[in-house]
């Protein structure tokens, strides 16, 4: 009884997945309802947003019991495994041609760089007036950041090998080993030569105790049922996102916004919990963190499923949006460049986010 009190949102997300696959068909047809339609997206979206919370609940734990950067690490990788299955189940729903992949990175990075960022140290920096983190750590995460997300989201309106702004087998094959060849090689300085570069000023690296070590299975095991639902549940919710674009002939870049803003909900809340706790070094792993999982393993892992089903992904950006990309990480590079941040910093990454907001409704 205790562990259905405590762990009750795992009962609901098994519950809803177990409805949503026994009544498939009926759900389906009740779906060119605009009313039944929002309720089932409205049903999911909080289901998911549950079990991804109960994710980053465990992932804290976990953080608690094998310390720094391993804590980090852990709910990154979590988070963007949703991710990953979010958009592929989206994709396979819809057309040949994916623009998906591109809009969720996109999305990522303005939510994260400009909004969440920005939040975090706006609200610290009203806190705290000034706050400090590790200047060699955040440097590390932008210099793999900033080639990963040129060479994947600006290189391919560029290359005449594709047609359009996408990238031809051999492009894609060289992205994907880079990619996944870079994070590697970030993840072993990040846990092994380099540990103090993603600890905080005054942090000290800690050893687990024995105790702590044998609770840490039972936390990973948890955190991996909460994931499972999540994974079967996304393809259900592409239904009734899809035919709410196609009714109210929303842009094509609403569905990737709304996969971003529910993958990075319960990382962004963490984040902020973290800057308002005056650990603005956990708040930048978090951060900075998603968006290097996120360009270096999620799109890699939609050039795989579409080479595996010969569709298209789209992966170069629009002039407007290039423009805010590039902008964006120049910014980043000024707000990252001397340890210390403050609300000023805050609040002008927040103008950038507005911006994207804006130029997402109307161009």
């Amino acid at each position: 009884m205790m562990f259905l009190r405590r762990e009750w949102p795992l009962v609901l997300s098994y519950g809803t997945a177990a409805v949503f696959f026994l009544f498939h068909q009926a759900m389906l047809e009740r779906m060119q309802s605009p009313l039944w339609a929002a309720i089932a997206f409205a049903w999911l979206f909080a289901v998911i947003l549950l079990s991804a919370f109960a994710v980053v609940r465990h992932s804290d734990l976990l953080a608690s019991l094998v310390g720094e950067p391993f804590g980090t690490l852990i709910l990154t990788l979590a988070i963007t495994a949703i991710e990953v299955m979010m958009i592929a189940a989206v994709m396979l729903t819809g057309p040949p041609v994916s623009f998906l992949a591109r809009d969720t990175m996109f999305a990522v990075i303005m939510i994260v760089f400009n909004g969440m960022a920005g939040l975090a140290l706006l609200l610290g920096g009203l806190r705290y007036h000034e706050q400090s983190y590790n200047l060699q750590g955040a440097n590390s995460f932008l210099a793999v950041i900033l080639p990963l997300a040129v060479i994947c989201l600006i290189l391919p309106n560029y290359t005449v090998s594709g047609e359009g702004p996408t990238l031809s087998t051999l492009h894609e094959v060289f992205v994907i080993v880079m990619s996944l060849a870079l994070y590697g090689v970030f993840v072993a300085m990040q846990t092994l030569s380099h540990r103090k570069y993603f600890l905080g000023p005054n942090e000290r690296e800690e050893t687990p105790h024995a105790g702590e070590i044998r609770a840490a299975p039972w936390h990973g095991a948890l955190l991996v049922a909460y994931i499972v639902p999540i994974v079967l549940l996304s393809k259900q919710i592409a239904l009734p996102i899809e035919f709410g674009v196609n009714l109210f002939n929303a842009p094509e870049a609403i569905v990737g916004f709304l996969v971003a803003v529910l993958v990075l909900s319960p990382e962004s809340l963490a984040s902020l919990r973290a800057a308002l706790a005056n650990q603005l070094q956990r708040s930048v792993n978090l951060l900075l963190g998603s968006v290097l999982a996120s360009i270096s393993l999620t799109i890699p892992a939609v050039l795989v499923i579409g080479l595996l089903t010969e569709r298209t992904v789209v992966l170069g950006l629009a002039p407007v949006d290039m423009i805010m990309l590039v902008l964006t990480l120049a910014l980043s590079m000024l707000t990252f460049a001397s340890g210390r941040a403050n609300a000023l910093l805050g609040a002008v990454h927040l103008l950038l986010f507005l911006a994207y907001l804006v130029l997402i409704v109307e161009r």
